[in-house]
Order: structure tokens, then sequence, then C-alpha cells
């Protein structure tokens, strides 16, 4: 599978620029990727004004990815800030050339934020198919939580996506933790995250990575914006799996 990870600054709080920006970014990938990443909150930067930038799943944001994915032949994926059933959410959206979606909402709000005040927890974990392998997405904060991150028995998965907004003064945990996931759920790994400085001062200086099933890094992308595509092979992470089936005695449980 072609995956593209895309790390890029955002205009704060400008659905409308960043949609136009990223238009630009992904415009020569037609034909050229299977699945493209985006950041965390990529219409907006992490922001607590969830009331005012929120959109509904037939808004201007959906419109784009569904045209995106199209226009590209290629699978859409990124969060922005959801309305639905007068709730808000943290909501990864992923959509499919033929117009197919599946969302997942976050489900660890980052209290050090105030995110909990502002939006709805998600409860449901998503792993969905694509070009054949089992994808797990998340988003940033959760990646401090191993365990809603495991891959288990009942949805197993190959690639884990983290999609975030996560400052330069923690990019040491970004690093590790990346790393980390990659190791113990024998999976690609690959964190897109935002580069520059947000509306609350906050800097970012990327550290977008792809990690192999063992935790050996792909490519890492830091201080700048920058793009990256790979292809990752199945067959090579079937083989690994196979010489070291850790998975397979790993401890039962379920998450209730």
């Amino acid at each position: 599978m072609r995956l593209t990870i895309v790390q890029s600054s955002l205009t704060w709080e400008n659905p409308a620029a960043n949609r136009h920006a990223f238009s630009e970014k992904l415009a020569h990938l037609r034909g050229n990727a299977d699945l493209i990443v985006l950041p965390e909150m990529f219409t907006s930067g992490f922001s607590m004004d969830a009331a005012r930038l929120a959109e509904s799943m037939d808004g201007p944001t959906v419109q784009w990815m569904l045209a995106t994915a199209a226009e590209l032949n290629s699978a859409v994926t990124g969060s922005f800030i959801c309305v639905e059933n007068n709730q808000h959410y943290n909501r990864l959206l992923i959509v499919f050339p033929n117009g197919a979606y599946e969302y997942y909402d976050k489900k660890h709000l980052f209290g050090l934020a105030g995110e909990h005040a502002h939006f709805a927890s998600g409860n449901k974990k998503l792993v969905f198919e694509w070009k054949g392998f089992r994808i797990c997405p998340l988003i940033c904060y959760d990646l401090r939580f191993p365990v809603w991150s495991r891959n288990t028995p009942s949805q197993p998965y190959d690639l884990l996506l983290y999609v975030a907004n996560w400052p330069s003064r923690r990019g040491h945990h970004w690093r590790s933790l990346l790393a980390a996931r990659a190791i113990e759920n024998q999976a690609f790994v690959a964190g897109v995250n935002i580069f520059g400085t947000d509306g609350n001062g906050h800097d970012y200086s990327g550290d977008s990575a792809i990690y192999d099933f063992s935790g050996q890094q792909i490519v890492q992308i830091s201080g700048k914006e920058g793009l990256f595509s790979t292809e990752i092979s199945m067959a090579d992470l079937q083989q690994y799996r196979l010489q070291l089936p850790f998975l397979s005695d790993g401890d039962a449980f379920e998450l209730v």
C-alpha cells in the first residue's frame, strides 16, 4: 500500500484557507497514493471554540474530503470539529474514492487544554480494511493510553494511525510512544503532526513519522512542512509476525 503523510502548518481557525492549502499540497498525488493522512483538526488547529467552528457531516469539510478522495483516487483521512445531535466531537473521518466513509471520535480528551469541556468523548474503536491492510485510526492524546491502542484478537490491525497537534515541548514523548506502539503491537505506525505556531502560541516541530512493525523508523519529518510517501508491505509484516509471534502470548482482555 502506498502511504502518504502530510505535515503542514495550519491557518488558525480558518477552515476555508486550510482546505485550499491542502488542495494545493495534495494535487500532485493523483494516482500516486492509496492512503493520505492529514493532521488532527486539519481545518482549524487545536481550537476549543467548538460551537463556532463545528461542521455537520454534510458540511464543507466532509464535502471537500469526498471530492479530494475521488479526485486523487485515494483514501483520505484527518480529523475535524464535528457537530452531531447537539454534541461536538473531535472526529477522524476516513473517506474512500467511491464516496464511502467511516469515522472515529476521539476517545481520550485532553484535559490539560480543557478539551473535555467542549467536546464529547467517543466510545468506539474503529478498524477498517483498505488495500489489504486492517487499519486502526486514533487521535493525538490516545497515543498515551496503550490499552486503547492494543492490537487485540477481536480487533486486529496491521497499521496504526495517529493524527495530532502535539507541541514540540513534549516531542520526546511523541517520538518515543510512536515507536513503542509499533513494537508492542507488531504493526506499522504512522503519526502525523503539524508544524509552526498555533493561535494559542504553542510551537510544533512536527516530527511526523512512519515506523515499521519492529519499531524501526522509516522516516521522520522535523522542523518544516513536508510530505512523504512510501510503500508498506503486508508480506514483510506477516513474515515478521511468523518469525516472532509475540502477539499470541499477550494477556487476554476486552475493554468494556
